[in-house]
C-alpha cells in the first residue's frame, strides 16, 4: 500500500514538473509572462497582411513583446500588442509592420521617437504598413494591363525610331548636312584668320574711340552740364511762353481784350459788311460815270 502511494506521489510530482516545464517553454515561445511587467497597446493599420497572433514586437530590432489580438475595424485592422513596461516610447514613435524573412513572416517594429512628450498608451496608435515582396508582386499584378500597353507603346516607338535611323536617304541627308556644316566652319575659320589683323584693328579702334569719348566727356563735363542746364531753362521759358499764349488765346475767345472784342463782335462784323457793300456800290457808280460822260459833280456851295 505504501509502495503504491509512493508511486502515485512520484507520478504526481513528475506531472507537475512536466506542466511547469511545458508552461515555461510555451511562455518563452509565445512571449507569455505571469508577471505584470507588461502593458497593452493598440495599433491601427490599413493592412495587416501576413501578421498573426503571437508574432513578436520589436523596438529598434530588439524583441520586446508579442501580438495578442487582431480585429477588423471597417477598412482598417486594430492590432493589440503586449510590450515591456520598461520601454520609454515618446509621442512621435513610429509603429511599422515589417517583413521578418523572405517567407512572408511579419513583425511590428517600433521606433521610440524623440519627442519630449511621452506616448499616450490609451489612444489607438497609427501604424505604417511597409510593403513586402508579396505586396509588391500583387501591386505589379494589378498594373499588368497598363504595363503591357506601355511596353507595346515603347515597342512601336522603338520600331519607328529604328526605321528612321535605318533610312538610307535620311542617313545621306544627315551626312551631307554635316559635311556642309564642316565646310562652312572651315570657311568661317579661314575668313577669321585672313581678317584677323583687321578685326584686331577694329577692336583697338573701338577701344580707342571709347577712351576718347570718355576723355571728351570728362574734359567737357562742366560745359555739358551748363548746356543741359541752359537747355532746361529754355524749355521752362518756352513752356511759360506757351502758357501765356494759351491764356492770350483764351482771353480773345472770351472777349476779355480788344482783339477779342473786335474779332468776336457781331455788330462790328455787320457794319464792316455794310461798309464793304456801300464801297462796292460807290465804286460801280464811279466806274459807270467815268466810262460814259465823265465825272459830274453837282454841288451847291454857300459862301458867307
Amino acid at each position: 500500500m505504501k509502495d503504491q502511494r509512493k508511486t502515485e506521489i512520484k507520478v504526481g510530482i513528475t506531472v507537475i514538473i512536466g506542466l511547469i516545464i511545458f508552461l515555461w517553454i510555451l511562455g518563452w515561445a509565445k512571449n507569455f509572462s505571469l508577471t505584470s511587467n507588461e502593458r497593452t497597446i493598440k495599433i491601427k493599420f490599413n493592412n495587416a497582411s501576413g501578421l498573426e497572433v503571437g508574432d513578436y514586437v520589436s523596438v529598434n530590432g530588439v524583441r520586446e513583446g508579442n501580438v495578442e489580438d487582431i480585429q477588423i475595424d471597417n477598412n482598417s485592422v486594430i492590432v493589440t500588442a503586449r510590450i515591456s513596461n520598461n520601454l520609454d516610447l515618446r509621442k512621435d514613435a513610429v509603429f511599422g509592420l515589417a517583413m521578418t524573412d523572405l517567407m512572408g513572416g511579419k513583425k511590428i517594429d517600433i521606433k521610440p521617437g524623440t519627442s519630449p512628450e511621452p506616448l499616450d498608451y490609451k489612444a489607438v496608435q497609427k501604424g505604417v504598413f511597409y510593403y513586402d515582396i508579396p505586396s509588391v508582386m500583387a501591386f505589379v499584378g494589378s498594373m499588368q494591363d497598363d504595363l503591357i500597353q506601355t511596353l507595346k507603346g515603347v515597342k512601336v516607338t522603338l520600331n519607328s525610331l529604328n526605321s528612321y535611323l535605318t533610312d538610307k536617304k535620311m542617313n545621306e541627308d544627315i551626312k551631307s548636312s554635316l559635311a556642309n556644316l564642316n565646310q562652312l566652319t572651315e570657311k568661317l575659320n579661314a575668313i577669321t584668320e585672313e581678317n584677323k589683323s583687321n578685326i584686331n584693328k577694329l577692336i583697338n579702334n573701338s577701344v580707342k574711340l571709347t577712351s576718347d569719348a570718355k576723355d571728351l566727356i570728362s574734359t567737357n563735363k562742366n560745359d555739358i552740364t551748363s548746356t543741359i542746364t541752359e537747355a532746361k531753362n529754355v524749355l521752362q521759358k518756352t513752356d511759360s511762353l506757351v502758357t501765356k499764349l494759351n491764356n492770350f488765346t483764351d482771353e480773345i475767345k472770351s472777349k476779355n481784350n480788344n482783339i477779342g472784342k473786335i474779332v468776336y463782335d457781331d455788330k462790328l462784323y455787320d457794319d464792316l459788311n455794310k461798309s464793304i457793300k456801300q464801297v462796292n456800290e460807290l465804286t460801280k457808280i464811279l466806274i459807270e460815270q467815268l466810262t460814259n460822260k465823265g465825272f459830274k459833280v453837282d454841288a451847291h456851295l454857300h459862301l458867307f
